[in-house]
């Protein structure tokens, strides 16, 4: 069967064609809100267009927050829509074009539909790695994200690695949204990212990990709009820049001090994490880099790695420079970066539940 995938993003629409063929067709509207298009409602019109009379029979969304469900694929009715608006404070620039992306497709087509959840790959988390150091009875843990294109990820390393892909692996999902996940036996052991996807390391215009002091600060500055706009749209590398780009790329090309610091800045925070989720598990056995900063930034790789050698890590500059898919010298543990395939992996999901009903 032919199936439709969305992944309608803060800022983008995401969306693959996968005919029954075997072809696959994809489409990409960027910078929405940000003077190009003026809503997702006018990305899913070219969506419309550019699809030149395809109709999908099924249709497949990626929504970044599940809630406690730990499905990896439920089907989308009324009940479902419901139950997604009453956690969509949990990501705010996410799911409510999630749900708007959802409506839409439901206006459009007359095909079943499916919810693809990012949390739901870390479901595996123990207990010491999901929970929070806070009152039980008061219901917050730590959730994770990126799952789907982690489980994408995790479905390519043994014809990657061989059984070195069974052992601890960590994966860095780096883009606009970023987190890395630790890995053994090919399932998630601990990650980042937490109760919501503003934690972890610093991403575009989300500052990740704050001492919890600097918000109760926050919060007497600010109302909780205002705090809230802050804390998903102002901060990261929009902020250490100075407020010059929240885009990697960006920042890359520009010459400014502030520019050079905010990339520094981030990658020390990316090595950090790398670290720390060596030392929970003893040493790891692979890194692979992802999304569009880990899979297009040559010198951000060159940052992270240049000081990872205490754990065996050594980058292969020409390979770098080529941007993989092996960057590791042949004396270093393996380094690879692996394109995100978040579509791929929500149709594969889509397809299961389909046939499962």
């Amino acid at each position: 069967m032919s199936i439709l995938t969305i992944n309608s993003g803060s800022s983008s629409l995401k969306a693959s064609l996968f005919l029954a063929n075997g072809e696959r067709r994809n489409f990409r509207y960027e910078h929405i809100g940000h003077g190009f298009l003026h809503d997702h409602k006018n990305a899913f019109q070219l969506l419309l267009r550019d699809l030149e009379g395809g109709i999908p029979k099924a249709i497949g969304h990626r929504f970044v927050h599940g809630g406690d469900v730990i499905d990896e694929v439920r089907k989308l009715d009324d009940t479902e829509i419901a139950r997604l608006r009453s956690i969509s404070h949990l990501a705010p620039l996410h799911m409510p074009v999630n749900i708007l992306g959802a409506e839409l497709c439901r206006q459009y087509f007359n095909a079943p539909q499916v919810v693809c959840f990012d949390t739901a790959f870390h479901k595996t988390l123990p207990e010491i790695a999901w929970r929070l150091p806070i009152p039980r009875t008061l219901n917050f843990r730590r959730y994770g994200f990126h799952g789907l294109n982690y489980s994408y990820i995790a479905q390519q390393l043994p014809a990657l690695l061989g059984d070195s892909a069974y052992g601890r692996i960590v994966v860095a999902h780096l883009g606009n949204g970023a987190s890395l996940c630790l890995m053994e036996n090919l399932k998630s052991v601990d990650t980042t990212m937490g109760y919501t996807a503003a934690g972890g390391i610093p991403m575009g215009t989300r500052s990740g990990d704050l001492d919890p002091g600097v918000m109760l600060e926050l919060a007497k500055l600010y109302g909780e709009d205002e705090l809230s706009d802050l804390v998903y749209k102002k901060m990261g590398l929009m902020a250490l820049s100075n407020g010059e780009s929240n885009e990697m790329s960006a920042l890359l090309k520009s010459s400014t001090e502030a520019a050079e610091f905010a990339v520094l800045y981030f990658s020390r925070q990316v090595r950090s994490a790398i670290g720390a989720l060596a030392a929970k598990s003893g040493g790891i056995d692979a890194l692979v880099f992802t999304a569009g900063i880990g899979e297009h930034a040559v010198k951000v790789r060159v940052h992270v790695c240049e000081l990872l050698g205490f754990l065996g890590f050594y980058l292969d500059m020409e390979a770098n420079q080529m941007n993989g898919p092996r960057v590791s010298m042949s004396t270093s543990k393996p380094i690879l970066i692996i394109p995100a395939d978040e579509e791929a992996e929500i149709a594969r999901l889509t397809r299961s539940q389909i046939f499962l009903n």
